[in-house]
């Protein structure tokens, strides 16, 4: 009997270890299993949160890129206007000079076509350019609105003399300068400049 009991007890212990040794491979394979389980979803989430930091990048970059080309656009746009305005304003100058009624009444109304064609150029900018260039268009449009202010005093009077004409003249030259810088700011804003020399 002790020898049943023996062979009991063996026979006990080895179906016992059978099935704990399956147990226990059992639940190292779900244990394994929930940790592969929270490494793919912890890998998913860095993924989605990757993929959504590059959607934002792309996002601003795309801002950004459309922000610069209406700058680019308003810039031109200014820059014309702004250029075709002053040419008018030598124009009727010139014609004040010499003292031609008929060609100084054709380039006064093209002087206010002109300004009005600046005017929404001006405008536009103040609502797109940034504080830096707005200072420079403020500037330019102070001395333009100075140099034509003086003209149509000229104009509604009779023949300007000397001295005034030579006002306007440092006038003109003050407009010119000031144009120069607005464009000097333009151009350094959009980095045209860095861009030419990379």
């Amino acid at each position: 009997m002790g020898q049943t009991w023996s062979a009991l007890a063996v026979a006990i212990v080895g179906v016992v270890g059978t099935l704990g040794a399956a147990l226990l491979t059992q639940r190292r394979a779900d244990r394994l299993k929930r940790h592969e389980l929270e490494v793919t979803t912890r890998q998913q989430r860095e993924d989605r949160a990757h993929a959504e930091q590059v959607r934002q990048q792309e996002a601003r970059i795309s801002t950004r890129r459309e922000l610069t080309d209406l700058r680019r656009a308003c810039y031109i746009s200014l820059n014309t206007a702004a250029r075709q305005y002053q040419t008018a304003q030598i124009n009727v100058m010139h014609a004040l000079r010499a003292r031609d009624d008929a060609e100084t009444r054709t380039c006064a109304e093209q002087l206010e076509e002109r300004r009005l064609a600046y005017r929404g150029s001006y405008a536009e900018a103040q609502m797109i350019v940034p504080a830096a260039v707005l200072r420079d268009t403020r500037a330019a449009n102070e001395q333009l609105n100075s140099a034509y202010g003086l003209l149509k005093k000229m104009l509604a009077g009779s023949h300007p003399d000397g001295g005034e004409l030579s006002r306007l003249e440092v006038e003109t030259e003050m407009s010119w300068a000031l144009l120069s810088d607005l464009r000097a700011a333009m151009r350094s804003d959009l980095g045209v400049d860095e861009a030419s020399e990379e």
